[in-house]
């Protein structure tokens, strides 16, 4: 009972400390009021006398679909050229919020993380923040969660710490097939991985690597949202040796750990008869 209050609690902090983050923005750049064909609309201007930070702050929210992504992704670029670290501090604690309590939807944080950020620094951000987030529901898990964990994924539990003992002369090299074939969520991973006592330093690089694929595709996509304004560009050369280059960067690792997982991990694989047989060489 002593460790669900104490889970509570750091929830219940953590969601203050990003309500507030959001709820107290700085000054943007200003809005006046333009004469189009008509119509009255806003464009940015530093004399007008209406914030931008009332519409982002009705805005600012986990996006749920491709439209919501896009717009939040406009919002927040429009709103850096002013206040890049506001930005930058306000998507490290709304990723780190999701990836700590093994919230689903990181995947958008990703894309939106190549929209705001571009290629480079996109991929360089999603990876120390997943990792890092990764690490922090390790040690929630470690500190509150173990026996919740337990009872509520017993078979689970005891399949994962089968194979960390079959595999703990090569533990690295499975955790990183795991991470890139994920015969369990990554949450469940994350958050089972005290329990069955994979070290943290070697739970914390095989994120940071395994991941490293996913994350190039979900911040080459957003990069690709952000430039694409038809779907003419979409169709592009251009666009199609990005497709394929993205393809190829996250298909070679995953051979590589699946080839020296046929030499020397412990998997469970399926024959022909439908049977599950142990394989170990």
């Amino acid at each position: 009972m002593r460790s669900l209050l104490g889970l509570i609690c750091v929830i219940v902090a953590a969601s203050f400390y990003l309500y507030s983050l959001s709820l107290y923005l700085p000054a943007g750049p200003r809005r006046r009021p333009v004469q189009t064909a008509g119509r009255e609309t806003l464009s940015e201007h530093p004399d007008s006398e209406e914030p931008s930070r009332f519409l982002l702050s009705h805005n600012l929210k986990f996006p749920s679909d491709l439209e919501e992504l896009r717009g939040l992704a406009e919002l927040l670029q429009s709103y850096r050229t002013e206040h890049t670290a506001y930005v930058l501090l306000l998507f490290c604690s709304a990723y780190l919020y999701k990836q700590s309590f093994a919230i689903p939807g990181s995947s958008f944080l990703n894309i939106l993380a190549g929209a705001i950020f571009g290629p480079y620094e996109g991929l360089l951000l999603a990876c120390v923040l997943t990792t890092v987030g990764s690490t922090m529901c390790y040690l929630l898990s470690q500190a509150f969660g173990k026996q919740y964990i337990v009872n509520l994924f017993p078979d689970k539990v005891s399949l994962l710490q089968r194979k960390v003992e079959d595999n703990q002369d090569c533990l690295f090299f499975f955790l990183l097939f795991l991470r890139f074939f994920p015969m369990t969520p990554n949450w469940f991973l994350n958050m089972s991985a005290p329990i069955v006592n994979i070290p943290i330093t070697l739970f914390f690089c095989s994120v940071f690597i395994g991941l490293l694929p996913y994350n190039f595709i979900c911040v080459q996509t957003g990069v690709m949202l952000s430039e694409v304004s038809s779907l003419d560009d979409l169709v592009s050369w251009e666009r199609l040796l990005q497709l394929l280059a993205m393809a190829c960067t996250a298909l070679v690792p995953g051979a590589l750990i699946r080839r020296f997982s046929h030499r020397r991990l412990k998997l469970d694989v399926k024959s022909p008869n439908g049977l599950t047989e142990k394989k170990v060489q």
